[in-house]
């Protein structure tokens, strides 16, 4: 058995872990642009200048595995990177490996720990695995304006869980690479540049972004999304999903206020349940003192001006208010919107006092605000975010700089986020979906769709009580002819050989939260669990929603019981999630968690480029 160093009894002599940062010499970067109706080009150049600090290494201060809190108080290695130059530079630093010497054996990344300070701004502690792998450790990235500093702190120290096997006597030897670039566009600058005039529409505060396909589509942290406005004045980017990422209840019965909601909670969780959480460097990325107008307007479609701010929430996650979604139409149909999926999903405004909130549907209605539908997230992208690849298509959408990592080959994939697709199992069903990374230390993957058989969806009994299991129906299947005939051995020796699974009841104007645990708190889980190889998808969790059209999906089964007896919560095809009877049919999404060593052979994660993956040595 594996032995922790922590555990040892004898003081074990670990190979002193060396970082090396060497300066790698940046001379010129340059912008070539072409100046409208001219021929000529102009070229611009500037510097960036990297100044190590301290030297040219580092050796940590002590030689044993240390807890989080011991390393994130080491004095580290400091460093700072400088534009010497007249132009707005974007950069990326990486840590590179640099080659051992004979006698010396590399510590795996996985058992080493880091944390890095941004001038004032000190990052928790991650595993070096979370930086992605060599040659791809990406350490920071961002925008250097002429004449300014950054000042970086690099903290890095042995993971107090690493066992003897995994560290002992090992090194770890790297170096900083830094890579610039210069005349890369913002988020609204290329937006406003591509989109035709005749899909813009400019109400004086946004220009919104009109039309019923327009280029505009964005892939960030696993999803994709759609831009629907620019603000004029501070050129952030709003953004709202593609697709539902999950139904859950708004609120409670007779109240509709976003404030102190079950929405406002999900969206804004930071914790492995709720949306906010599972997003990728979410403080570089978006606002995250977003302004939300959650104004009452019980206006038909065509009549809705502006909100007026009466009711004005700030938090970095929010959702589209009702006019919103009528400034992208771009005619008197209302229906012939990009947002409108032919899915339910929950907009921002109440249309009562207390009990009704606005849904889109065909174009739009009202939902009691403890139905439970589909929930699109909307952030607000950050001005200064940029665009470095795509076309704003939906099969080759715009990619933003820190989010369009490439070579991921031998990186783990419990470094990943939610929503990234993977390659698993057999033929026509093995297109996957990261969920979160519920257990601390593996990867939970749901299936894209459900499962077909033959080009049309399966289905099966949940089976002989409202209580998922391995041995009722769909348990038996997936823990049986699933894993045999769907996954084949080479996956199935990637499956962690028992999961948890929650059945908390939940039904409509309850919180999301109880699907898990014993109360809103988060403090205590459920006792109501089952042990299973695979299961489903519980109400409320990330991807627990409909990718499709609704002529290309089906109803499927969550494993989270109704409060109504003997019924289960199912998701329609409209993304409207219903209660029904344990013993009916339903699609099957299978779910289950990888292992901790499940590393990337291949891949960037989107649709297009899923994953590939394999058992690390």
């Amino acid at each position: 058995m594996k032995e922790a160093i922590k555990n040892n009894k004898k003081f074990i002599i670990i190979g002193i872990v060396i970082i090396v940062l060497l300066l790698i010499g940046l001379a010129f970067a340059y912008l070539r642009t072409t100046l409208q109706g001219q021929e000529e080009y102009i070229v611009r150049a500037g510097t960036l200048n990297l100044t190590l600090t301290e030297g040219n290494e580092l050796t940590l201060e002590k030689i044993i595995p240390l807890e989080d809190s011991e390393g994130m108080n080491l004095n580290g290695f400091n460093f700072s990177l400088t534009n010497e130059g007249n132009i707005d530079t974007d950069y990326t630093i990486y840590l590179d490996d640099i080659e051992l010497d004979t006698n010396e054996t590399r510590m795996p990344d996985a058992s080493i720990r880091y944390s890095l300070t941004r001038n004032d701004e000190v990052s928790d502690a991650k595993d070096l695995t979370s930086m992605g792998s060599n040659p791809n450790r990406r350490v920071d990235f961002g925008t250097i304006s002429p004449d300014e500093t950054v000042n970086y702190t690099l903290r890095i120290w042995i993971d107090y869980d690493a066992t003897t096997e995994e560290a002992s006597g090992k090194t770890f030897k790297g170096k900083l690479r830094v890579e610039a670039t210069q005349g890369r566009k913002t988020t609204s600058e290329t937006l406003l540049a591509s989109i035709p005039s005749d899909n813009l529409y400019d109400d004086g505060v946004d220009t919104f972004i009109t039309g019923e396909d327009p280029n505009n589509y964005i892939w960030y942290s696993g999803k994709l999304w759609r831009a629907v406005s620019v603000n004029n004045e501070d050129k952030t980017v709003k953004l709202v999903t593609q697709w539902n990422i999950s139904t859950i209840s708004y609120n409670e019965e007779n109240n509709n206020a976003f404030e102190g909601s079950y929405m406002e909670e999900w969206l804004n969780d930071t914790s492995v349940d709720g949306f906010l959480g599972n997003l990728r460097d979410s403080e570089k990325f978006i606002v995250m003192d977003a302004k939300w107008d959650a104004t009452m307007d019980n206006r038909s479609l065509g009549n809705i001006t502006r909100p007026n701010g009466t009711t004005v929430v700030t938090d970095p996650v929010g959702l589209l208010n009702m006019y919103e979604y009528q400034a992208t139409n771009s005619d008197t149909n209302y229906s012939n919107s990009y947002l409108n999926i032919r899915h339910i999903w929950w907009t921002l405004t109440p249309n009562d006092d207390s009990t009704y909130v606005r849904i889109v549907d065909t174009s739009e209605n009202n939902s009691f605000s403890i139905t439970t539908v589909g929930i699109r997230p909307s952030i607000n992208l950050k001005s200064d975010v940029k665009i470095v690849d795509g076309t704003g298509t939906v099969d080759d959408p715009y990619r933003l700089l820190g989010d369009n990592d490439e070579n991921l080959s031998g990186a783990y994939l419990k470094g990943r986020y939610s929503g990234e697709y993977i390659r698993f199992g057999n033929d026509e069903n093995n297109l996957y979906r990261i969920v979160s990374h519920e257990n601390g230390v593996g990867t939970k993957i749901t299936s894209a769709e459900p499962l077909k058989e033959n080009g049309s969806f399966k289905t099966l009994e949940f089976g002989d009580s409202v209580y998922y299991s391995s041995t009722n129906t769909i348990g038996t299947f997936l823990n049986g002819e699933y894993l045999t005939n769907y996954v084949g051995n080479d996956y199935i020796e990637m499956i962690e050989d028992n999961t948890t699974w929650y059945l908390g009841a939940v039904g409509d104007g309850i919180s999301y939260k109880l699907a898990k645990y014993a109360d809103e708190t988060n403090n205590e889980l459920i006792s109501r669990t089952t042990q299973a190889k695979v299961g489903l998808l519980r109400l409320g969790e990330l991807m627990a929603g409909q990718f499709d059209t609704i002529t290309n999906s089906t109803v499927y089964a969550t494993l989270t019981p109704s409060n109504v007896s003997l019924n289960i919560r199912r998701l329609d095809r409209n993304c409207y999630t219903t209660d029904s009877y344990y013993y009916n049919t339903y699609g099957i999404k299978p779910t289950l968690n990888l292992k901790s060593n499940v590393i990337i052979t291949s891949g960037d994660g989107t649709k297009e480029n899923p994953f590939t993956i394999e058992l690390a040595d």
